[in-house]
């Protein structure tokens, strides 16, 4: 230790080491932080030992060891740094540039797609430590943090990017966390790099939307919102008031909106990539801004998560703002039904029925299950407008799903085998993994087969998901759709937290893996080369 010591300088605030690790709740914990400095730091991977090869550097980390004169190197095997996935060590003052430098297990190298697992893990695991390490140079109070590609620089982008974010907007100045500037260090992957901030600031847009609290994020505000970061970007949004949404007759939209004095409003977001006669791809996005279960009121106890219900309005959102920075070769519209689900003296009542736009009738018999209500004529009007190519909602809709998966994967439920296929295999390359569900006729009839209406918004019977998912394609006759269910995942972070995101705060999730479904729609795959994507 003496010898450790020597290399910072006597009576430095710092110690040169400091250890830190992927903790049971995603935390990097130090063991020696009394003092903090505002200075440049640098994250560098290191891949686990195995057999009877020990840990090794990244390419970039060993041109680095050499410009430090082996000193890096040295320190490693003093401080016997394994190598195991988000664990590692801080060292200060070991080059004249970089201030600390955080050595970040990789784990195993050479591990790729993973069957069991359905995630690609060499990406996932630099993703884990790029986002640990720069939020452990964070803590520390560096402003500037360079990262190693570890030859994945789009997801060293997006774990760093995602981990040092914070939800700040509720603090005041002393207590607000400083964001680092993050940049990509020793690699010519540039453009993999920007990707991957993209797609990583694009989830920190919908989780700072789905955080803010409810009476910062009524319809208005989020419509407002929504304008903000994505009008700058070229993207057209419409935002329709009361008249419109009557004279298009969304009565089971306002069904539920007339409980709240809160203005329900509908957004219209559209981004043309290709030629304006192309068909859109539809997106439908559940924006119910809080959601107190209505007449069915939900336990109060935790009730303050169901600011996020618009989780599924705040990823669509997102989605669009990096299909936009990605300027994919696609056409995508977005349909966002805004509004608050509250009791009052106006609010619909358990068994009231309404008439949907083609016609059909749907009792209302759970105000809890508000969801399916404020999507259905807004799926039905976007069809009719817009005759779309294919059709994909996002809703945080059912429990079922968060008891099925926890926060381990968004359900999807199709009726296109294709849609399926490409979902799965975003979800794979992003780490944030969807699962296919059931559609099976069996759950169609317990939300049809009655007799004084044609549906109800409940169904009979315990698969609250599949219920919720047979009602929705009831309403899509003859297009390819998908229902992404995010109740598990998009709102708050509580069980096996990833460790580039905060536990306690929204996730911001499927938000990639949209804009990754989008991007290989825009750019199929080159069959000769299946690796690679090509601009349509």
């Amino acid at each position: 230790m003496n010898k450790i010591r020597s290399l910072c300088g006597l009576g430095h605030p710092l110690y040169i080491r400091q250890v830190l690790r992927m903790g049971g709740v995603g935390s990097v914990r130090f063991s020696c932080a009394d003092q903090v400095g505002r200075f440049k730091g640098l994250v560098i991977g290191i891949y686990q030992k195995e057999g009877d090869k020990g840990p090794r550097l990244t390419p970039t980390g060993e041109r680095f060891n050499d410009r430090t004169t082996g000193k890096l190197a040295e320190l490693i095997c003093e401080c016997q740094v394994s190598g195991n996935l988000g664990r590692g060590m801080v060292f200060n003052n070991i080059d004249p540039s970089y201030k600390s430098v955080a050595v970040v297990g990789l784990g195993l190298e050479g591990i790729g797609f993973d069957e069991l697992e359905m995630r690609d893990n060499g990406m996932e695991n630099v993703r884990i430590a790029a986002g640990v390490g720069a939020r452990s140079l964070q803590h520390m109070g560096c402003l500037d943090i360079n990262v190693d590609s570890m030859d994945y620089a789009e997801q060293a982008a997006e774990g760093a990017t995602l981990a040092v974010w914070r939800f700040t907007d509720m603090l005041t100045g002393k207590n607000r966390v400083s964001i680092p500037t993050l940049e990509l260090f020793d690699s010519p992957d540039a453009d993999g790099w920007m990707r991957g901030i993209f797609k990583a600031d694009s989830q920190n847009l919908a989780r700072r939307l789905s955080d803010a609290a409810a009476n910062c994020m009524t319809p208005t505000l989020f419509a407002q919102a929504t304008v903000d970061a994505l009008c700058p970007c070229g993207i057209t949004v419409e935002v329709r008031t009361m008249d419109w949404i009557e004279v298009q007759r969304m009565h089971s939209f306002l069904m539920i909106a007339k409980g709240s004095c809160e203005p329900p409003v509908f957004m219209e977001i559209s981004y043309c990539g290709t030629a304006p006669e192309d068909k859109p791809v539809l997106v439908l996005a559940k924006g119910i801004t809080f959601n107190s279960g209505g007449i069915n009121l939900r336990e109060c106890e935790d009730m303050d998560e169901y600011r996020a219900s618009m989780s599924g309005a705040a990823a669509a959102v997102a989605m669009m703002r990096g299909v936009a920075a990605l300027s994919l070769p696609i056409n995508v519209t977005v349909l966002i039904p805004l509004c608050e689900n509250m009791p009052s003296g106006m609010s619909c009542k358990p068994g009231d029925v309404v008439t949907l736009i083609n016609s059909k009738s749907m009792a209302i018999r759970d105000l809890d299950k508000a969801g399916v209500v404020v999507m259905a004529d807004p799926l039905l009007y976007g069809q009719q407008v817009y005759k779309p190519r294919l059709v994909v909602d996002v809703a945080s809709l059912a429990r079922g799903t968060q008891r099925a998966f926890g926060g381990g994967a968004s359900a999807v439920f199709s009726n296109s085998h294709y849609i399926w296929k490409q979902l799965q295999q975003a979800g794979s390359l992003t780490g944030d993994r969807v699962w296919r569900m059931p559609l099976w006729q069996y759950y169609k009839k317990q939300v049809t087969d009655e007799l004084a209406y044609d549906l109800s918004n409940n169904g009979r019977g315990l698969a609250s998901s599949c219920l919720a998912a047979a009602i929705l394609h009831e309403l899509v006759p003859c297009v390819d759709w998908a229902h992404i269910d995010t109740r598990g995942t998009g709102m708050m972070t509580t069980f096996g937290i990833v460790p580039y995101l905060t536990k306690g705060f929204m996730t911001g999730r499927p938000t990639r893996t949209l804009i990754q479904f989008l991007y290989q729609l825009a750019c199929p795959i080159d069959k000769s080369n299946p690796d690679v994507y090509t601009r349509a």
